[in-house]
């Protein structure tokens, strides 16, 4: 088999293998996407745009706005540009995108591997793609849905494209490049801009000497035309995009998110995240960051990072450095380490770099502990290109001196031998780097398992269901793998924020054709919860009754109906112990289109009374103080709009800690009836008089001292 044959069969070998490991990863590891919620936000822009949308409509934005979406209006559009989502749109539409994500990676090792040998030679290609492959931070980065990788894969067309234009004199590589460089600017334009850097310096020095020389219109130049032209064509369309979306072709869609996130020192802020980005914080940050990246993210590190300076160290030497004109060897290399230099330093500018890290003082947390540097991924030409060289260079300089002193039989057993004691260290380096990672990734997995299973084997038609926000009004921020279609009026289920009466009313009627659920879970988040989804019923009635059943589990100490933060207390309700002489406590409440009601407990009528007290006469029957008499009832709330209507039971258990029931509903009152959204969510409360998402009850769970709960409701004009 001669040489390039050779050559073409081992990159091709490792690219599938790369793109297998990387579609393993993704399936695997990642089974409901990552930490990082941006790969929901390109997953549903993907659909978008496979049903001909560049944003979503809806009457209820707010309602079913996704994580990172400008809401505009009526409109909702996301912070990133289409070109990643467009690429994954094809294994989206084919229901295998993490197909994409294995293509994608596979292309970027092979373009490693050709760059490579056009600067030194085959071999050094063919074991470049190697370390590509065997790079920690190109594996995790590669195996999510984000930009980073697609634009690689850009990035590295352009380069070759730019390569080749030069050494075989082709205005066909010429638009390969101008085109691969343009899209890639639409793509990420920071990143495309300190990637290209070095080679636009390059073409400005050649069409500068043909312009000294009087030379105007030389074929360097036509190819540099057509590099050029095409490139700001991608920029153009970078702006008309713009345009569309925001109105204003200067401002990014991210800029419309967060006028605050992007380039520059002082002031930064995206969302709630908001800090002073001083140089001195850039250079602290930037400085962890590199020394994370080198020591812990390369090829069994921190030998791969060695091995690049060594192949740096060789290159400066002169090693393998054959072609001296039409861009050469050593000005091709010079391009590359340029890249590494203008990414390193260009990145400092952006305060995006500050935000993989957990803290500054704590590098090893955050997204970087996860993926490595994402900002930083275009690295992996220069380091695997550099590192490779430097390997062959170490073993062609043992072998040289070496074989002075030995024969060649014993130089098999010694380089063998090397071999074997290289594999183990490094081996052993590169399994810690890999499955710290995964184990990170492992813990974020079954945080969404335990909500994502309880979607996957159901069957929805035409379901909505409100979705709970611990992470602020978002949808798919954490629960990603729970999002919309590329369409908010079609799918088998549509997913809204429960994010009070109001909102989920105007829901309900803006999509009155659909079944409405709520999912809740029960446990602290992130964590790994216990959820749960029911149907709702939405009930339309001049009155409604409800009487709620709970298991006594101590002395009551307080029943209440609440609407925000007016209330109706019965404390203690029941007799002068406080006890229960059964197992069980019965609360009938009701609702009308003014008032909320406190009527029964335990079949005992509460009395109708006016207000002139402060608080309920105690236990022992010595009246209170008077107050001046308001004339309301102490049994009722007054009802003023959409509200949510709670009823809580207290008991102070005998090991004195306290356990609260909580049953919720929302209403929407008009002047003849009242609209209730029936059930709404029930909750049991350990040592806590308000429950959070942690208190949420599920039937057939067990909870201390056998507590339970139930409610019935009735429609009634006499409630």
């Amino acid at each position: 088999m001669d040489s390039k044959r050779a050559f073409r069969v081992g990159i091709a070998v490792l690219s599938v293998l790369g793109g297998t490991v990387v579609l393993l990863i993704a399936h695997d590891v990642l089974p409901y996407l990552s930490s990082n919620h941006d790969e929901g936000v390109y997953l549903q822009q993907a659909a978008m745009l496979l049903e001909g949308n560049l944003w979503l409509k809806s009457v209820v934005p707010d309602a079913v706005r996704p994580w990172f979406f400008i809401q505009d209006g009526q409109r909702l559009y996301p912070k990133y540009t289409p070109v990643a989502a467009l690429m994954y749109a094809p294994g989206v539409m084919a229901g295998v995108p993490r197909v994409i994500l294995g293509l994608i990676a596979a292309g970027n090792i092979a373009l490693v591997g050709t760059i490579t040998s056009e600067l030194f030679d085959r071999r050094t290609g063919v074991l470049a793609a190697g370390f590509a492959l065997a790079t920690p931070f190109f594996l995790f980065i590669s195996a999510a849905f984000m930009a980073y990788a697609p634009t690689t894969l850009l990035n590295l067309l352009f380069a070759l494209g730019y390569i080749r234009m030069f050494r075989r004199s082709s205005k066909r590589y010429a638009v390969l490049a101008g085109g691969a460089i343009g899209i890639a600017f639409f793509s990420r334009s920071y990143t495309a801009v300190l990637f290209a850097l070095p080679f636009v310096v390059h073409a400005a020095t050649v069409v500068g000497q043909d312009l000294s020389q009087r030379s105007f219109w030389t074929p360097t130049i036509q190819r540099e035309a057509i590099v050029g032209v095409l490139g700001i064509a991608g920029v153009g369309v970078t702006l008309a995009y713009n345009h569309i979306l925001t109105g204003d072709a200067l401002v990014f869609p991210y800029q419309a998110f967060a006028p605050l996130d992007g380039l520059g020192f002082g002031h930064r802020k995206l969302i709630d995240r908001k800090i002073n980005y001083t140089i001195g914080l850039a250079w602290r940050a930037n400085k962890h960051l590199i020394a994370e990246l080198f020591t812990r993210w390369t090829v069994a590190p921190p030998i791969g990072s060695l091995l690049a300076a060594v192949g740096v160290f060789a290159f400066a030497l002169g090693y393998r450095q054959r072609r001296t004109a039409k861009l050469s060897d050593r000005t091709l290399g010079i391009i590359l380490l340029g890249t590494c230099l203008s990414i390193l330093l260009g990145n400092i500018y952006f305060w995006g770099t500050l935000n993989t890290l957990g803290t500054v003082a704590a590098p090893t947390d955050g997204f970087m502990s996860r993926f490595g540097p994402f900002y930083h991924f275009d690295l992996i030409l220069p380091l695997s290109a550099f590192g490779s060289a430097g390997a062959l260079w170490i073993g062609g300089t043992l072998r040289s001196v070496l074989s002075q002193r030995y024969s060649t039989q014993q130089l098999r057993v010694l380089f063998l031998a090397l071999l074997a004691v290289s594999a183990v260290v490094g081996g052993s380096a590169e399994y810690d780097r890999l499955d710290t990672a995964i184990e990170k990734h492992a813990s974020t997995t079954e945080q969404q398992r335990s909500v994502a299973e309880l979607f996957e084997n159901r069957t929805f038609e035409n379901a909505l269901v409100f979705m709970p926000t611990p992470y602020g009004p978002w949808l798919s921020h954490p629960f990603q793998s729970l999002r919309n279609g590329g369409s908010l009026e079609k799918g088998s289920v549509l997913y809204a924020q429960d994010r009070g009466p109001g909102l989920n009313f105007l829901t309900l009627d803006a999509y009155s054709n659909r079944t409405p659920y709520r999912f809740t879970y029960r446990g602290q988040w992130p964590g790994v919860v216990t959820p749960h989804l029911h149907p709702l019923t939405v009930t339309n009635d001049s009155s409604h009754r409800f009487t709620t059943t709970v298991t006594s589990v101590g002395a009551v100490s307080s029943v209440q109906v609440r609407t925000g933060t007016d209330r109706v207390i019965r404390e203690p309700p029941i007799n002068g112990t406080g006890r229960m002489a059964n197992d069980s406590l019965n609360v009938t409440w009701s609702i009308n289109e003014t008032h909320a009601t406190l009527n029964a407990i335990n079949g005992k009528a509460v009395p109708q009374r006016s207000d002139e007290y402060e608080q309920e006469p105690p236990l022992s029957g010595a009246a209170p103080t008077p107050a001046t008499p308001r004339g309301v009832s102490s049994t009722s709330i007054e009802l003023n709009g959409s509200t949510r209507v709670t009823l809580s039971i207290t008991f102070d258990r005998p090991n004195g800690d306290i356990l609260t029931y909580w049953y919720q509903v929302d209403v929407d009152p008009n002047t003849t009836s009242t609209r209730v959204l029936w059930p709404n969510e029930r909750k049991v409360c350990n040592d806590a008089r308000y429950c959070g998402h942690e208190g949420t009850y599920i039937p057939g769970e067990k909870y201390p001292g056998g507590a339970a709960m139930n409610t019935t409701y009735a429609a009634s004009a006499e409630a």
